[in-house]
């Protein structure tokens, strides 16, 4: 048989391995070598999903580890299985299994520099004469359980001072910053980690996976992580993390003395007694050596203008409107000022009743916007959730002695903000459940004896929102999201003071320029800090017909890492185009998904692509290799965005330098990995702006350089979506009414710095705004 089960019994194989086979060991699989009554044993550290080739064979990888090499730099290799055979090993193989692969054939790898394993690959296959003995145990750890593989592989962490550019590692880390997962601009959930060790050395890492529950489970600032194969990268100078095929973690309470429990999504996993050790050691030198206290606050401590993460238990939810949602959560505390009451339809609101109104003095009533919602609209009443970076503010109400408090998750992922749901095992769950069941409800009223009239008084209409929201614009329009220190500052004051300083204002938009908002998109390289403008869509259009004249080169078609199509077109030119379609493990992927390369086409056959595939890149041949156009084109258009490299800081590397990125288990393209592999200094398109800030003390000019934090709306997105055109219109008409008196104009609360500017002529003071946003709430 060519797939063949053996069970283990007493530590002993009960059937042997054909007498002829001698063991191979993994140093010792190289090209030009007899390998044909040899085998290689090793243990399944990963596997991919059964796939189709375009030839109809079925197509299964498993990467083996060599137990016997476990602590060599290379210690692991691909397998490749082809037709029957790769359907039944996907049937019966298994994370942890020992596997003999023998009759194989060895070539070389196209994907060792990217994945750091074995040179060469094996090829098995029933046609070749292959043989695959899979060494399986019986299986008693029940599935809550934790599980180990059958021969636990030894797994060597690289301290983070020791990181390089290139390699694939494995680490441990204690998290000093991270956003929970969010939806990225693909189909991919993103997480961004900041790890630190006693190497005092900072890593920030960028997670990718279509399965929310397959990234590390971090609850909090402190936690403890371990990466298995994580790609560490250089960009900008600095070293990054970033997630390779087979990449795998667990994630620790890092609170001294709590029980040393993994956190996964996967039921096999090795986790060693020495390991133990080292998650105890980094717990104490957190302890001792780092500031993670966090922004954590109980209902009963919050104060206006706070940014703080809160531990709760939501009791109830509602849709508000479009673009924000309610949740109803407590903590068994009492907050101490007046707390808004979202007003929504009965009808609407998810939750008891009973309990809606027992809690209804300990519950608060947090807005959530933006890509928030959709997370929202899933939640369980009854979860315990912990929502990271809510911002208090204090809202406007008439003869009120008391402003009530609101309670606002803005949009964005800025500064962690997100929703966790914990698992009720999780130790600050159990303190808080704990507490809950403490709480005296006894004097709360009951339900049954409320009449439907009062049960309809309890929520109003929906068009109350839209006029509390109105009221609420006039009293600050931005929010500050960090620097909560600092005092205000009158603005005469700060034209009196020396630069460079910090300064927190309450002011007033007098005017602004440009006031036709497009002219404030520009192009930005941080490199040498110079700023162009976006290039008109007809200079585009010119270069790529000018491109068109040279046909493209058929020898540079249908390489090994992509497919390519011709045609000549039937108008009088009879021009030739080419179209490059990029693969990934030999196969072409789904129109999103897919990356392309296009010889010859014109702006209009150009725009038609990137509305089908995920990203084009224009090209010419020569002769030895596709090239980038003139950097005054766009190298990469995605979607509706073209993407633009600096002429001076960028030194373009032949195409065939995207191969390494289609060699990733998930390639993301994304346009800063595109612009690093093809040395290309991406440009960032930023909103560049004067304000005039007035606040009855003095009058200052400060710039606004801004990509997306401002506004909320990506400066790269403006210039071709007239809803964001429009949004940015109605955010300017509001912080900055046309037609008002000075009075009239609504406050804003801004960061601004001051610094110097010397040329031979003179000395000059100038100001820029920082972090500060523009309220959700405020369009």
């Amino acid at each position: 048989m060519p797939v063949q089960l053996l069970k283990i019994i007493k530590g002993k194989s009960e059937t042997l391995l054909p007498s002829h086979l001698q063991k191979e060991d993994l140093k010792h699989l190289q090209e030009g070598f007899d390998h044909t009554n040899k085998y290689f044993q090793g243990i399944v550290i990963l596997s991919y999903p059964l796939t189709k080739l375009r030839d109809g064979r079925n197509f299964f990888k498993v990467v083996l580890q060599d137990l016997d090499n476990s602590f060599s730099r290379i210690n692991s290799i691909n397998i490749l299985i082809y037709g029957k055979m790769a359907e039944d090993c996907a049937n019966v193989i298994r994370h942890g299994d020992t596997i003999v692969v023998a009759g194989f054939k060895l070539a070389k790898s196209p994907t060792a520099r990217e994945d750091g394993r074995h040179g060469c690959h094996l090829e098995v296959s029933e046609e070749a004469g292959s043989a695959v003995y899979i060494y399986t145990r019986p299986r008693t750890t029940a599935a809550s359980e934790t599980a180990s593989v059958s021969v636990a592989p030894k797994y060597v962490y690289t301290p983070l001072n020791h990181l390089k550019d290139g390699t694939i590692v494995n680490l441990y880390g204690v998290v000093k910053f991270f956003k929970p997962p969010y939806v990225s601009k693909g189909t991919d959930y993103c997480s961004v980690v900041t790890l630190v060790d006693p190497s005092n050395v900072k890593l920030t890492c960028t997670l990718f996976n279509g399965n929310p529950d397959s990234l590390p489970k971090i609850y909090k600032v402190g936690d403890i992580v371990r990466f298995h194969r994580i790609k560490i990268k250089e960009y900008n100078g600095q070293i990054q993390g970033i997630t390779s095929v087979g990449f795998a973690s667990l994630t620790f309470d890092g609170t001294v003395g709590a029980p040393v429990v993994p956190r996964t999504s996967s039921k096999v996993y090795t986790f060693m007694d020495e390991e133990q050790k080292t998650v105890e050691e980094l717990r104490v030198w957190a302890a001792s050596s780092l500031s993670i206290s966090g922004p954590a606050a109980k209902l009963s401590d919050v104060q206006p203008m706070l940014f703080f993460d809160l531990t709760c238990q939501l009791v109830g939810k509602a849709k508000v409107d479009g673009s924000s949602f309610l949740l109803k959560v407590w903590d068994g505390t009492k907050c101490p000022y007046p707390t808004w009451k979202v007003p929504v339809e009965a009808r609407d609101l998810e939750g008891e009743k009973v309990v809606l109104h027992q809690l209804q003095n300990l519950t608060v009533d947090i807005l959530v916007y933006d890509n928030h919602v959709q997370l929202a609209k899933s939640l369980k009443i009854g979860s315990f959730l912990r929502i990271y970076s809510i911002h208090t503010k204090q809202g406007g109400a008439e003869n009120e002695n008391v402003s009530p408090i609101e309670f606002h998750l803005h949009g964005g992922t800025c500064y962690g903000r997100g929703i966790g749901v914990l698992p009720e095992s999780n130790l600050d769950v159990k303190e808080l459940k704990a507490f809950l069941e403490s709480v005296d409800l006894a004097g709360s009223q009951n339900m049954e004896s409320m009449s439907s009239v009062e049960l309809d008084g309890m929520f109003k209409n929906i068009t109350d929102l839209e006029s509390h929201l109105q009221k609420c614009q006039q009293l600050s329009v931005t929010v500050l999201t960090d620097h909560q220190h600092l005092k205000n500052t009158e603005l005469k004051t700060i034209l009196n003071s020396t630069a460079p300083q910090q300064y927190r204002i309450r002011a007033k938009l007098r005017t602004y320029k440009p006031q036709k908002l497009y002219q404030s998109i520009k192009l930005h390289c941080s490199k040498c800090n110079s700023l162009q403008e976006v290039p008109d869509g007809d200079d585009f259009d010119c270069i790529l017909r000018g491109s068109a004249v040279t046909a493209p080169n058929p020898e540079l078609q249908n390489t090994s890492w992509y497919d390519s199509v011709m045609w000549t077109t039937q108008d009088q030119k009879q021009r030739k185009i080419a179209i490059h379609f990029v693969k990934h493990d030999e196969m072409l992927q789904q129109p999103e998904d897919t990356l392309l390369m296009i010889e010859g086409g014109t702006l209009k056959e150009v725009w038609k692509l990137t509305k089908r595939f995920k990203c084009v890149i224009p090209v010419r041949s020569n002769k030895d290799d596709l090239e980038l156009l003139d950097l005054s084109a766009p190298f990469l258009l995605q979607g509706s965005i073209k993407y633009y490299g600096c002429k001076q800081c960028s030194t373009p590397k032949p195409i065939k330098s995207l191969s390494s990125i289609a060699a990733e288990q998930r390639p993301s393209w994304e346009p800063a990995e595109i612009a690093q592999v093809l040395g290309i200094e991406l440009l960032q398109y930023v909103f560049i702006m004067k304000f005039t800030l007035v606040d009855g003390t003095g009058a200052l000019n400060a710039y606004l350089f801004d990509y997306e934090k401002f506004f909320q709306i990506p400066a790269s997105e403006i210039l071709t979506n007239n809803f964001l055109q429009q949004k940015m219109q109605m955010t300017m008409n509001t912080i900055c009414p046309p037609g008002r008196k000075l009075d009239d104009l609504p406050w804003l609360e801004c960061f601004i710095k001051s610094y110097n500017v010397r040329d031979a002529m003179k000395h000059q003071v100038h100001y820029r705004i920082f972090d500060t946003t523009v309220a959700e709430d405020v369009v």
